[in-house]
């Protein structure tokens, strides 16, 4: 399935010398798609999310402290990100026919500019995220720069090609996403312990398990299934160099600790907030006994 949007010739040529000095083959056919998504999000976060939130929010948004405001457009970015990244990629799953197709070595090595496009999206979100968790460190952490990094790695080595079948089934842990924004915002507009909350968390919790736990790990033993076939392959002329697929694992399961991580904490978080009156004082008087 081809890639919608033709790549002008242009940036190609530009960004050959980057592509070859990284072995990422088929960068320049994306690097058009790349940049614009970096710059989009950017806007979001920097111009159209402060003066949109303060429209519809003029209660909330303007008395927000400084670092809450850095989070709540980070919250913006990721919930235009994460509804449209599933779209697109649902999209394509189902559409490309060529992709549905492979076997192993193909899952491993196989591109098509559809899968292509799809990576380049994810790269300059994930681009944006990285940039984003550096220069506001103090507010987002540790957290966020590991997930940014360990998911831009796992976008920009597809670009060899390499496993961009399952880059774009991992894609899909995003489907969770939307309802964790919609937790973190009920929190800020005083819907905290609100019953349209709790709905929501039970959504959260449902989507994060299947989409995270249940489908990443699935898609994470295939893979490695694919990847130690190919590691293992004699000759051919595109067997898999160890630290690729080091690198390559290393990073995605590095996220599936984080989901995990991620995941327990969520629940602690959703139990918190819907504990009985009974149930606080009783766990506050046992912190007094202690």
């Amino acid at each position: 399935m081809r890639d919608p949007f033709p790549p002008p010739a242009f940036l190609v040529r530009a960004t050959q010398p980057l592509s070859h000095a990284l072995s990422l083959r088929t960068l320049p056919l994306h690097m058009h798609e790349i940049l614009p998504t970096f710059c989009i999000y950017h806007f979001v976060n920097t111009y159209l999310s402060p003066r949109l939130s303060t429209y519809l929010f003029p209660a909330t948004y303007p008395k927000l402290p400084p670092r809450t405001k850095v989070s709540w457009n980070a919250h913006v970015v990721s919930m235009v990100q994460s509804c449209f990244i599933n779209t697109a990629a649902l999209w394509v799953i189902f559409a490309d026919k060529e992709r549905a197709g492979w076997n192993a070595s193909q899952r491993v090595w196989g591109y098509t500019g559809a899968t292509g496009m799809i990576q380049a999206f994810s790269t300059g979100y994930f681009l944006w995220d990285l940039m984003t968790g550096v220069l506001d460190f103090d507010v987002h952490g540790w957290g966020m720069v590991t997930h940014a990094v360990s998911a831009l790695a796992v976008s920009g080595l597809g670009y060899r090609p390499f496993v961009n079948y399952y880059g774009l089934n991992f894609i899909l842990y995003e489907l969770s996403t939307p309802f964790l924004n919609i937790h973190w915002f009920m929190d800020k507009l005083s819907m905290t312990g609100s019953t349209p909350q709790f709905i929501n968390g039970i959504i959260l919790i449902s989507t994060f398990g299947t989409s995270r736990l249940v489908w990443g790990t699935y898609q994470s033993v295939r893979m490695y299934q694919d990847v130690w076939l190919a590691l293992n392959t004699p000759g051919g002329d595109l067997p898999v160099p160890p630290w690729l697929a080091l690198a390559y694992l290393a990073s995605t399961t590095l996220l599936s600790f984080l989901n995990l991580y991620w995941f327990a904490r969520m629940i602690k978080t959703i139990k918190n907030r819907f504990k009985t009156p009974a149930e606080g004082r009783l766990g506050e008087k046992k912190k007094k006994e202690l």
